[in-house]
Parts: C-alpha cells; sequence; structure tokens
C-alpha cells in the first residue's frame, strides 16, 4: 500500500524537470508555429468582438469594451492553451506514442511525470497569456506593467487546467471524446465567466454557478492587475480557489493514471 502511493507522488521537489525539459526540447522544433496556433483564436476574438461589438456596448465597467475583453481574452487563452497541449500532446505521449511508458522505466513515478506534464502545459499558457498581453499593451489597451502583475494569475491558470484536463485523458478512450468537454464545458465557462462580458449581465442563478468555476476566478484577478483595479471578493478568495482547483485533479489523475496503465 506505501509503495502503491509513493508510487502516485512525485520522488522529489525536482525530478519533474526532466518530463518538463524533455517537452521543451521536442517543442522548440515547432515553437513558432505552436505560439502562432495558440494566438490566432484569442486575437480574432479580440479584434472581432473588441472593434465590432466594442462600436455598439461602448464602455463596460467604467472602460472600454476591448480593454475589458483584451483581459479576459488573456485568461482564456492560458485556459485553452493548458487545456489543448493536455489534451492532445499530452494524451498523445501517453497513449499512442508510449512516451510515458519509457519515462517510467526510469527513476522517475507517475507522480513526477504528471507534474512535469502539468508545468510544462503551464509554461506555454504564459506564453499564451504573455503574448495577448503584449498585443493590448501595444495597442494602449493595458499598462506594460499591469501585464508582469497578471503573469503569476496567468500561469496559476495554466495549472488549473491542465490538471483538470489530466483528468479528461485519464478516462478518455480516444481522441474523439475531448469534443464533450470543450463543447459542453470549455465553451460555455467562457461565456458563463465574465470574460466576454459582466458576470453581472447573468441571472442570479447563473452567477452563483458561475462563481464556483475556475476561469471566473481567474477573470477576477487578472482583469483588475490589467486596468489597476483591486480585485473583486479579495484576491487571497481567488487564489486559494484556483489552488484548490490545481492541486485536487492533479491528485485525482494520479489515481486514474496507474489504474489505466496497469489495465
Amino acid at each position: 500500500m506505501g509503495e502503491s502511493y509513493a508510487a502516485l507522488m512525485p520522488a522529489n521537489a525536482y525530478n519533474w524537470i526532466a518530463v518538463w525539459r524533455r517537452n521543451f526540447l521536442a517543442w522548440r522544433k515547432v515553437a513558432l508555429a505552436s505560439v502562432l496556433g495558440n494566438l490566432a483564436d484569442p486575437i480574432t476574438n479580440l479584434f472581432g468582438l473588441g472593434f465590432g461589438l466594442g462600436l455598439i456596448v461602448g464602455r463596460v465597467e467604467g472602460t472600454s469594451y476591448i480593454s475589458f475583453l483584451a483581459a479576459g481574452m488573456v485568461a482564456t487563452s492560458a485556459m485553452t492553451s493548458a487545456t489543448f497541449e493536455t489534451m492532445y500532446a499530452t494524451f498523445a505521449r501517453m497513449d499512442a506514442k508510449r512516451t510515458w511508458e519509457a519515462i517510467l522505466s526510469t527513476q522517475l513515478t507517475l507522480g513526477d511525470v504528471v507534474l512535469g506534464e502539468l508545468v510544462w502545459a503551464a509554461s506555454k499558457s504564459v506564453l499564451a497569456g504573455t503574448a495577448i498581453g503584449i498585443v493590448a499593451a501595444t495597442l494602449g489597451y493595458a499598462s506594460w506593467a499591469s501585464i508582469l502583475y497578471a503573469m503569476p494569475t496567468v500561469a496559476l491558470t495554466g495549472l488549473v487546467f491542465a490538471s483538470l484536463a489530466m483528468v479528461v485523458i485519464s478516462l478518455a478512450p480516444s481522441y474523439d471524446y475531448f469534443v464533450f468537454y470543450q463543447t459542453l464545458i470549455l465553451t460555455p465557462m467562457v461565456f458563463l465567466c465574465g470574460a466576454v462580458f459582466p458576470m453581472s449581465q447573468l441571472p442570479s442563478s447563473f452567477q452563483h454557478i458561475a462563481g464556483l468555476l475556475p476561469l471566473a476566478h481567474s477573470v477576477d484577478l487578472i482583469r483588475p492587475a490589467m486596468l489597476d483595479r483591486a480585485a473583486s471578493g479579495g484576491a487571497a478568495f481567488h487564489v486559494g480557489a484556483l489552488c484548490m482547483y490545481a492541486v485536487l485533479p492533479f491528485f485525482v489523475s494520479t489515481v486514474l493514471f496507474r489504474r489505466r496503465l496497469l489495465r
């Protein structure tokens, strides 16, 4: 029992770096295409909705709509980048390519592998979120300093959604099942959690539901940072909620992965 538990946990504080480094070296060959691919959707939304709806909507919560939207797109970009990296690239390494099988024949534990994959996905989310922030700052919709303030939350957001996606891929028999998570969970979350319009415009029952979702906590931290405001509801509360969303799925996914890999 003790040995089984030890296999699920990281062996030490640094073994995961080997997994992160392996993924970085592989990604480096396609880095430009990867970054541009992650930017396409949020930038399209930023300009399409920002300039299109922005002319109709005007100001939202005391700022221009495109400035309001830019912060939401930073959070959304971090979410989608970490999720897609985990669901497709990590799933391929675990399933089709059997990279995990090779890694687990070394001294690394399953916990080391999962943690390394999570940190790698969070690293990619930081790149995606930073790129959107740079675009917003260049156009004058956010200050340059605010991008730095938002980066820790962007990294935590990536860790959260990578951790949640780990649970998904530990259960999914194939790639075909990911569409349910994307369309039934991620897409509604974008519209419910204040990324595109204020949560205050939702019916009260939906506001309560949205307040429990991780993206809402991310937006409530990133938007005030980018607009030089205080976080609504208290920054510590939002950070604590995001940490819970990052840690609990990690433990769940390691248990599920062990069952899957032993089958």
